[in-house]
């Protein structure tokens, strides 16, 4: 199936804590620059048909409120950590506009947290206004969501695999430090990459920031965009002009078209 023209929005693309961090002083976490506020990572990815998720954060209904988002088909999850997954009940608002159930798109590990962490949307006896969702079982097989092919790419956070998408010429990874040789040869050709870089120093399940551009090199990709930031890693303006010709940090509002 041949991609459709896309538009992908930043929701948010702050690490777990977000940016500012509660209780920090920093000259990041204090700063005025509106790039350097940072919800936790997610992206919307809009055709004219199709409208999903990647991700619902617990800032999930306001970044809804923010992007006046009217209409979401599905929701498509990378891995279970919390703040990936803790906006699930917030769907709700969309099942009830539309009637329709919340298609959710997640491997086994992720269903088992969301069945966990949101019991009550999964028992046999529904209690009334809770979000209605349909779960699809994902794994390493492409597929598709309404109009926009899907290509899962595994990568590693530690020890956890975590899934990365790939949509026509844009590929979104978050939350990894490592990736195999078969999974980086289905990033190649794109002609845009997200991916994390959380910080200068190394850290155990994050690229830090020269290993995200290290990849981005050795991929050859043209353009690329570095998300799940955290406060450590400093101000938006600084940073930005430091880094190579075709990379640059993504901030929350950011919108990027594809035809």
């Amino acid at each position: 199936m041949q991609c459709p023209p896309l538009t992908i929005t930043f929701l948010g693309t702050g690490t777990s804590s977000g940016v500012p961090m509660v209780a920090c002083d920093c000259g990041v976490c204090k700063s005025n620059d509106a790039k350097d506020q940072r919800l936790r990572s997610s992206i919307l990815v809009q055709s004219s048909k199709t409208s999903f998720v990647v991700d619902t954060t617990p800032d999930f209904r306001y970044q809804m409120l923010r992007e006046q988002v009217k209409k979401l088909d599905a929701v498509l999850y990378t891995h279970p950590h919390k703040d990936h997954i803790a906006g699930l009940d917030d769907v709700k608002a969309f099942t009830f506009v539309s009637g329709n159930a919340m298609e959710i798109f997640a491997n086994e590990l992720t269903q088992e947290a969301l069945k966990r962490e949101f019991y009550y949307i999964f028992t046999d006896k529904k209690y009334p206004g809770i979000p209605q969702v349909n779960i699809n079982t994902i794994d390493l097989t492409p597929f598709s969501i309404g109009d926009i092919p899907v290509i899962p790419i595994l990568v590693w956070h530690l020890n956890m695999p975590v899934l990365g998408f790939r949509f026509g010429d844009f590929t979104y990874i978050t939350d990894a430090n490592r990736m195999e040789e078969t999974e980086k040869d289905k990033i190649k050709g794109s002609k845009t990459l997200v991916i994390n870089a959380l910080r200068h120093k190394k850290h155990l399940s994050h690229f830090t920031l020269d290993e995200a551009i290290d990849l981005v090199q050795e991929l050859n990709i043209p353009q690329a965009y570095f998300t799940h930031i955290s406060h450590q890693l400093g101000k938006h303006q600084q940073i930005n002009s430091e880094l190579p010709n075709g990379v640059e940090l993504a901030y929350d509002g950011m919108r990027l078209r594809f035809d």
